[in-house]
């Protein structure tokens, strides 16, 4: 069936927030003369996974943390590395080609409208979404596939007609459980590894055109094909995402 429409995550995929997010913790650690041990970070879920951070660092802290100072300090400082972001690389490209195709856009994403509108907007990509299905919007998250399935109803569009872009393991699931073939392009702290269930995996949006991308996806099914094999990042450490 032909593909009408193309569904993007956002933390991660279209912009490296997981990157200003987890150093805004390692910060916020440091400013107590701390360091955060980064394992397990990450949730294996999507949706906002702080309040067990906060609960982390005032256990180490100790009477002294003050968990509303802490949070004021750590999301200014996190504003702060957002502002200097830019589009993943490669995307521009894919929603240029998109854009030509005469494609449709989504962003289906466990994150609330007020982070990742503000986001597109800052990285001049809004305008380009008809379509933003976000986290408030849903009763569960990622790998739960309601907020596709959002993105699916508002763009009047079978499964079969779209396909989703993902950078976790959790998000692929959520995708599939929708319906949807899905293309991975893991983020920095994704277990490689964790992907055989995707379409197309990619190590960046850059390394194949939208045009080959679709292409490879019309062909017979294959999950975990790889493009190239020889080019793809080793794992980073096993790490799970929020």
């Amino acid at each position: 069936m032909t593909v009408k429409a193309l569904i993007f995550d956002f933390d991660g995929l279209l912009m490296d927030t997981e990157t200003t997010l987890l150093e805004s913790w390692r910060w916020e650690w440091r400013r107590h003369g701390l360091e955060l041990d980064p394992a397990g970070f990450f949730a294996d879920h999507g949706g906002d996974a702080n309040e067990p951070r906060y609960a982390a660092l005032a256990a180490a802290v100790g009477p002294a943390y003050d968990r509303d100072v802490s949070h004021a300090l750590r999301m200014a400082h996190r504003a702060e590395l957002n502002a200097a972001l830019e589009p993943a690389p490669g995307v521009v490209g894919w929603l240029d080609r998109a854009a030509e195709r005469g494609l449709r856009l989504a962003v289906a994403s466990s994150s609330p409208l007020t982070h990742v509108g503000a986001m597109l907007d800052q990285a001049g990509l809004r305008e380009r979404f008809e379509v933003l299905a976000t986290g408030e919007e849903v009763a569960a998250h990622k790998p739960d596939p309601a907020v596709y399935l959002l993105a699916l109803e508002r763009l009047g569009l079978p499964a079969e007609e779209a396909v989703a872009f993902e950078d976790t393991a959790h998000g692929v699931a959520a995708a599939h459980a929708a319906g949807l073939r899905c293309v991975a392009v893991p983020n920095p702290y994704a277990d490689g590894s964790r992907f055989t269930a995707a379409d197309l995996l990619l190590p960046s949006a850059a390394d194949l055109p939208l045009d080959a991308v679709l292409a490879r996806l019309a062909g017979p099914a294959e999950h975990g094909r790889r493009v190239p094999p020889s080019r793809l990042t080793p794992p980073a450490p096993t790490r799970t995402r929020r």
